[in-house]
């Protein structure tokens, strides 16, 4: 291998999960951080367990919420269109409407 083109490489490299375990094995970087591990995981574990690391939950809640609000208000604004293109336009219609 090139030393110039290749990252150091270390062979005792650990791995700390977000519930404790951790791991060694070789990486190019010292010391990695993660928030799921085979002791955690859902999947293996068989619990089910949320992980919203981002708030993505809450904002997708949030989101959702202004546009249901926004479906409210476009269908008041349909609703108020069709009441005035129900009314008579021009003299002559409003005539022929009472007759």
């Amino acid at each position: 291998m090139k030393k110039t083109i290749h990252p150091e490489y270390f062979g005792e490299t650990k791995v700390t999960c977000a519930c404790g375990a951790t791991y060694h094995f070789g990486s190019t970087r010292q010391n990695i951080h993660v928030e799921l591990c085979q002791k955690c995981h859902p999947f293996y574990t068989g619990a089910q367990r949320f992980v919203d690391t981002a708030n993505k939950i809450d904002k997708f809640n949030k989101k959702r919420d202004v546009a249901s609000k926004f479906k409210v208000t476009v269908a008041a604004k349909k609703e108020e269109e069709k009441q005035r293109n129900q009314a008579p336009k021009s003299l002559a219609e409003m005539l022929a409407a009472l007759k």
